[in-house]
Parts: C-alpha cells; structure tokens; sequence
C-alpha cells in the first residue's frame, strides 16, 4: 500500500516570520488520526523569515535530525555546540534525557527553507548528544545515499532507533530501487522535481512537497521524470 498526501494537503500555517507545512500532529495543530508513521513522530517542512527562529527550548527523549534545503541555520545548545548548517548538511541532535537549544535563520536577509524529523527512540534517558555532517551533491547523485541509521550504516550519523535515512538527487529517466521488510514503514517525501514510485500496487506520481506513506511495500523503486530529489526515511513500527 502507497497512501499519497499531496503538498496542498498538508498543515499550512504563515505566521509572517515563519511559513509552517507539517506532516503530523504539532504545536497548534492536534490530529490524533495523523500522529506519526511508524516511529516517525514529527516531518516539519518550514521556511523561516531572515533573523526569525526558535529561542532556546528543551527536548527531551526524542531523535532530532535537521536538513537545510535552503539558506543557513543557526544553531546553539546546552552541550556547548555552536555552528551553522547549510544545504547538504545534514544535523543530529540525540535530546535524550534533556538538551536545551535555539535555531535560527542566520541570514539577515535571505529565507530559510529546513526539514526537521523527529524519530522516537528505542532507549529513554539517554545522554544527550550532537553531531553534524556534510554530503556532497555528488554523493547522492543517481543512488540513495544512506546518511542517519541506527549505526549499521557505514559513514552515517547515528541515531537510537532501527531506522535509516537516506537523501538522492536524480536525473531524469534515472531509477533507485530499495528494498526493506514488509512489516517496515517507508516514508518518501519529494524536496524538487516529480518521481514515479512504483510498488506492489502500480505507480504514482509524486511532485515537489508531495509524501507517501507506505505499508506492505517490501521492494519499490523510484524514477525521476525530470530532475529530482527526494528524502527516504526506512522506519519500523512505534514501539
């Protein structure tokens, strides 16, 4: 089963400095039907003002992982960490027992475009943790390059659950398969261009801020009809 939700489809809330697309249950937006898939808790597609952003704030028990699309995030937190995330660096923050921080847009004049996931664990009170890496357009051009897992993964941030996260850019005509357990619960969610995802069921056709959520799906593949990227999360069910 592939459950497609449209772009248009999605929470949509402009607070002026912040324009909100979330993908579950959040903040001001209670949907007890749309609290999660698998144990994928929080999928927030924002774009922040210039200056505008979150001051600091505590998490706690929860795998936190940010993607910039555009601009620079401005980051700072109770563990000492300071930095900037830009396109093509990808950002963990494991809160565990407590972690307080702040993000901002670091730009003083050009908006921010961000995806941040939050991924329950499997271990409560934990220490918390940080980390932050870059990937390369080139590393995930025309295959999907793995860059959060559970530590299984060569080369990828660590996160404390059994899943896998993995971002590609896609020319057209170009096709990724992936394949997982069928008890699994893929989650796809296009960031530019149109993709075709194809699974037990037929095709569908997915543009830019369009999700699939998908169930029983235990090999699928992914084709760009023009250039495209995309992000692929591979999660197990809630625990």
């Amino acid at each position: 089963m592939i459950h497609v939700i449209r772009s248009q489809d999605r929470y949509t809330a402009d607070h002026g400095w912040l324009l909100a697309r979330w993908h579950f249950s959040f903040s001001d937006y209670y949907a007890p039907a749309n609290m999660n898939w698998g144990a994928l808790r929080v999928f927030n597609d924002d774009v922040i003002q210039p200056a505008g952003g979150f001051p600091m704030h505590r998490h706690h028990d929860m795998e936190i992982i940010t993607c910039v699309l555009e601009g620079a995030l401005e980051h700072h937190d109770s563990l000492g960490n300071s930095g900037v995330i830009r396109p093509g660096e990808v950002q963990v923050m494991s809160a565990g027992r407590g972690i307080r921080h702040s993000e901002f847009n670091h730009s003083k004049s050009e908006p921010l475009h961000l995806l941040q996931l939050w991924v329950l664990p499997r271990t409560q009170g934990l220490e918390p943790r940080w980390e932050q890496r870059r990937f390369t357009a080139e590393e995930r051009a025309g295959k999907l390059l793995p860059v959060v897992s559970g530590g299984g993964l060569p080369g990828t941030l660590r996160i404390d659950q059994d899943a896998a996260i993995y971002l590609s850019s896609l020319a057209p005509g170009q096709q990724v398969e992936h394949r997982t357990a069928a008890a699994r619960r893929p989650y796809l969610f296009v960031t530019h261009g149109e993709v075709e995802l194809a699974g037990s069921n037929g095709a569908v056709t997915l543009a830019a801020g369009d999700q699939a959520r998908m169930a029983g799906e235990s090999r699928f593949t992914a084709r760009a009809s023009k250039d495209a990227e995309f992000i692929l999360l591979d999660l197990p069910e809630a625990q």
